[in-house]
């Protein structure tokens, strides 16, 4: 008798998938959707657009799924492949988005300071080539080689951007908000 599906290891899924297995790839894509389209909002994706290239990212791993050799896992390797994808739609849209960040910029409300920030509003606070590199490396795995070669950027710059980008985070969510009540449960 066959193993039910949630038993499976993502490396059997994956080469069930790379047979022509859609069930066994729509369990890959229950497991693990929610983390890729986390990864694309935490890079700058709106919800719908995250949702988009997620979608697009599923369907390229099951064109490709037979290249997946078990070598990482499963949640790594689609990552890459979503952030690539979401790399590749920045660069066709930079100027749309260059527009829509300048207006959002200007319209942006001031944070207050006794608000608790948590990682995906800390991120907010990244430069946009912070952000991405930072959610590039930690959340997709990508190396700064990588991460350098998707984004036409020397390694140097790269580097900085992460450095400074996770020194960043870690100021803002170590720093403890003035003014933070607490309530205590008994």
């Amino acid at each position: 008798m066959a193993k039910p599906l949630r038993d499976l290891h993502d490396v059997e899924l994956a080469a069930l998938s790379a047979a022509g297995g859609r069930r066994e790839f729509g369990e890959l894509v229950r497991r693990h959707g929610s983390a890729v389209r986390g990864l694309l909002r935490r890079m700058g994706a709106q919800p719908a657009l995250a949702d988009d290239v997620a979608q697009d990212a599923f369907l390229l791993a099951f064109e490709k799924c037979a290249e997946f050799r078990g070598e990482g896992t499963f949640a790594a390797w689609i990552k890459r492949i979503a952030a690539r994808l979401y790399l590749r739609h920045r660069t066709k849209n930079a100027r749309y988005i260059s527009e829509v960040e300048q207006n959002e910029d200007e319209a942006a409300p001031a944070v207050d300071s006794a608000v608790r920030m948590d990682l995906d509003e800390a991120l907010k606070g990244l430069t946009e080539p912070e952000r991405l590199c930072v959610s590039l490396c930690h959340g997709a795995g990508l190396s700064h080689q990588e991460i350098a070669s998707a984004m036409n950027l020397p390694l140097g710059t790269v580097k900085s951007h992460v450095k400074r980008g996770l020194d960043k985070l870690r100021a803002r969510l170590e720093s403890p908000a003035p003014h933070r009540s607490v309530s205590h449960v008994g």
